[in-house]
């Protein structure tokens, strides 16, 4: 046996089921011998994005794995494992490398050395008898501490190398659930309380660890409103009383004046990072953060309370902590979700004209609003593109039940909608996937449609076909006139058909409703979809004044 067999035999016993590629990889050949699915992509970077999105759907135990060939093939990976670097998603990236004679010779190119700083563990296998041991440390980084990508590099010689022997003995390394210190989960409840006008900030951890129950029945014991951040989207439901919404950089009006006016905020399964690209938290709080990883706390705010470790069991052991303090402190305010009720209805009677309108081109707004009354909620999941879908979706589209929406985009992508939907799809093949995107995001992996089509994974694209960028609605002024800077053409509808895909153009905003439940019951049959709407170069933005 060669290493890459003994690779992909371990990739069996962690019960791998499929992994995303681009060749070429002798290990691609190793797992198919071990009936291991390969699904190629028409980029490496896709492959990529693709096990990030199963990885998002699954959790710390089940993940997205990508085969590529090394040099030009790992260069390519760059962006997906970078945007997975930054959102925090476990992912393993197996590559190979230059020969060990010619590995610290110009111009090869190694993986594992130039990754590391994206990377939350890297490792380079030099020798046969150091497989088990790499492989062992890959997965346990996977299951343990901040999440994200994982890159074990195979340098070809070593890949083809015999094995000492035929037997291997891997050891599949467990998940270890952390729990902080009992006074500090003390702590943290007196301070939520005492509190005056508490806030809860949940993220990605709260789906990772699935604790949606245990966050509801906190909100509701307590009252406290819930905001989710930009990945921790669908770790509430929008339609509770208490929600607040979501948010990138744009956000609810409710969520807008409640990150303002609170006193405490309780961040649970975020990191907390600041970002361009979500909501900023103002000064003056005091800050319970509750994350899996201690090195996420005191990072870019100071942490009244630190409490590292797994969110459902902290959520569990508050709940126990309140309910023996509250016998002796009953006075919970109970008109929170009246003054939220209150906010929504303000905020949305200014936005309904918009939402509703009849305007063509069709504006951004009347293509969400359609979305919510068209697709059933608890039985698809939804994402966005980066730029100006992400922004004009994160605040009006409901999520509901977990994974009914996948919120990204620290690092910010273009074109990463497609084979996220693809891997999300993938993970929950009976849901209705579809990824809202802009005509510039479509350019960049808009080939992933055959992807979708050849493999059998049918999903959805909804493209914003306006001709431009919306991100920048008025173009580069001097650009704009010399050479057309960030303006576009395209008919995508005719592209997706000549991928094997169908293609719906949609002109009339009355024909929305009818062209995403077509697309719905497309989806059931196997067929991949992609609906390209004119639509106006949206300049609106959803930053309310409070």
């Amino acid at each position: 046996m060669i290493v890459v067999e003994a690779v992909a035999k371990i990739l069996k016993k962690e019960g791998i089921e499929f992994v995303t590629c681009f060749p070429s990889n002798d290990l691609l050949e190793a797992v198919a011998q071990e009936d291991i699915r390969t699904i190629m992509f028409r980029h490496e970077r896709g492959a990529v994005m693709a096990a990030d999105g199963f990885s998002r759907m699954k959790g710390r135990n089940n993940f997205g794995v990508v085969i590529t060939q090394g040099t030009s093939g790992a260069e390519n990976a760059m962006g997906g494992i970078a945007q997975a670097f930054a959102d925090n998603v476990p992912i393993l990236y197996l590559t190979d490398g230059p020969l060990l004679s010619q590995y610290g010779v110009n111009p090869y190119f190694s993986p594992v050395r130039t990754y590391e700083s994206v990377s939350r563990h890297a490792e380079l296998i030099s020798h046969p008898d150091q497989v088990s041991d790499v492989m062992r440390r890959a997965f346990h980084a996977l299951r343990n501490g901040t999440p994200g990508p994982v890159i074990v590099e195979i340098p070809k010689d070593v890949g083809e190398s015999n094995m000492p022997s035929d037997d291997i003995e891997y050891s599949i390394p467990t998940r270890t659930l952390q729990l902080p210190e009992q006074d500090k989960i003390n702590k943290a409840v007196k301070i939520l309380l005492e509190a005056k006008r508490p806030v809860i900030w949940s993220g990605m951890g709260v789906l990772f660890s699935r604790a949606t129950v245990q966050l509801q029945e906190l909100a509701e014991l307590l009252q406290i409103p819930v905001f989710c951040t930009m990945p921790g989207k669908s770790s509430f439901n929008e339609n509770h009383p208490l929600s607040l919404g979501s948010g990138s950089a744009a956000t609810t009006l409710p969520a807008k004046k409640w990150l303002k006016d609170s006193d405490v905020l309780f961040a649970i399964g975020s990191s907390l990072t600041k970002t361009l690209y979500g909501q900023q938290i103002p000064a003056g709080k005091k800050i319970i953060h509750s994350v899996e990883s201690i090195s996420n706390i005191n990072k870019d705010f100071p942490a009244e309370v630190g409490l590292p470790g797994d969110a459902k069991l902290i959520l569990e052991a508050i709940l126990k902590e309140v309910k023996t303090q509250l016998k002796v402190n009953n006075d919970i305010n109970t008109g929170i979700s009246d003054e939220i009720a209150l906010l929504k209805e303000k905020w949305m009677s200014e936005w309904q004209p918009i939402l509703e309108s009849d305007e063509t081109p069709i504006n951004t707004y009347r293509v969400i609003h359609a979305m919510n009354l068209a697709i059933d909620k608890d039985n698809s999941t939804i994402t966005h593109d980066a730029g100006a879908p992400r922004d004009t979706i994160m605040p009006f589209y409901i999520a509901t039940v977990p994974h009914s929406y996948v919120g990204w985009g620290k690092s910010t992508h273009l074109g990463y909608g497609i084979p996220l939907m693809i891997g999300a799809k993938i993970a929950n093949p009976n849901r209705f996937c579809m990824n809202f995107m802009g005509d510039g995001a479509f350019g960049m992996s808009g080939l992933d449609i055959e992807t979708s089509v050849r493999e059998k994974i049918p999903i959805t694209t909804l493209v914003l076909n306006n001709g431009g960028m919306a991100t920048y609605p008025g173009g580069y002024p001097a650009a704009k006139e010399k050479f057309g800077t960030t303006f576009l053409t395209g008919d995508y509808a005719k592209i997706a058909e000549g991928l094997g895909a169908i293609g719906i153009v949609v002109k009339d905003p009355n024909e929305l409703i009818p062209a995403i439940k077509k697309a719905q019951e497309l989806n059931a049959s196997g067929k991949t979809v992609l609906i390209d709407v004119h639509s106006n170069l949206e300049g609106r933005r959803s930053f309310p004044e409070v």
